[in-house]
């Protein structure tokens, strides 16, 4: 049996590729930091993040005797239906739970969830294993306290490029810990082979943030560092959304894969004429995508529509 890749894509998406190019026709794709030097600077050169109104809450979250900040936006106008704890992308050296603000603030207010970011440690002064560290504690803390402080147990998770990395591993480490509270997972074109061993994890071999990231461990093909290699039985159903002209396009298409040979209950959703991060854009089909994200959230954490 063979695929071919149009036959994967919803057939309504193929009217917005023309707006998508025209979007993109002026935005060459960019590149990483190629070494330490240029890292610090990519970060110390970022953006200031888009404030939101209203402005989330921050708190510590803790379990396990570790600690990590954590920044909460809660729906406006309706009762909280559940939680989703959002991991923000970067490359796991830049980024921050405040730079998903705007995002999360829609996200709340769309679905009448409160949503919860991690601030986790970045490389390459934090690497592996202080970010699935962190967002574990966090996921660790929600379990344990979802309830009272947000009044329900209904819980989901996410992430954004490294963020959806980190939520795998996540997901991964509390099923091993046999604790089964998430009913779902997005993953926004995450990475998955860090350790280049296959063709897909090949294609991003030369890039300087899988060094940054992994320091000094000297098998990438730990399933904490490259979930691919993980074993994914028993994870909760999982919705991964990635853009056909992704450099991750074949990385996410093995991880659908490997999940649905294992069993996991996988949606995948490929989106045309789309580079990575496309989500972030302005462009109609971005906003395909996120009204693909909110139904299926829905469904997941059972919130009205």
């Amino acid at each position: 049996m063979s695929f071919k890749l149009p036959s994967l894509i919803d057939r309504e998406l193929w009217s917005l590729v023309d707006e998508s190019r025209a979007f993109y026709a002026g935005r060459p794709a960019g590149r990483g930091p190629g070494n330490r030097e240029e890292l610090l600077a990519f970060r110390a050169g970022s953006a200031a993040p888009a404030e939101c109104d209203p402005r989330p809450t921050t708190e510590l979250a803790s379990a396990l005797g570790r600690s990590v900040p954590v920044r909460i936006h809660m729906p406006v106008s309706t009762p909280v239906a559940g939680v989703f704890l959002e991991i923000h992308g970067g490359g796991f050296y830049m980024g921050s739970a405040a730079g998903s603000d705007v995002r999360n603030r829609r996200l709340a207010d769309s679905l009448g969830i409160a949503v919860v970011s991690v601030d986790y440690r970045l490389a390459p002064e934090h690497p592996w294993p202080s970010a699935p560290d962190d967002c574990e504690t966090a996921a660790l803390w929600l379990v344990e306290h979802a309830e009272d402080r947000f009044g329900t147990a209904n819980l989901a998770i996410g992430g954004f490029s490294a963020g959806a990395t980190l939520a795998v591993s996540t997901l991964v480490r509390l099923r091993d810990r046999r604790v089964r509270a998430f009913s779902g997972g997005v993953l926004q074109f995450g990475t998955y082979d860090l350790a280049a061993k296959t063709p897909a994890g090949r294609l991003i071999a030369d890039e300087y943030f899988l060094d940054a990231y992994a320091g000094t461990t000297p098998d990438r093909t730990h399933p904490d560092i490259s979930p691919l290699f993980a074993e994914l039985a028993e994870l909760p159903p999982i919705l991964i959304v990635i853009g056909s002209e992704d450099i991750l396009l074949e990385d996410n298409l093995a991880m659908a894969a490997r999940m649905s040979d294992a069993g996991v209950d996988v949606d995948l959703r490929i989106y045309p004429a789309s580079p990575h991060g496309f989500t972030g854009h302005a462009t109609p089909m971005a906003r395909a995508a996120l009204g693909h994200i909110d139904a299926w959230l829905r469904a997941r954490l059972g919130t009205a529509g």
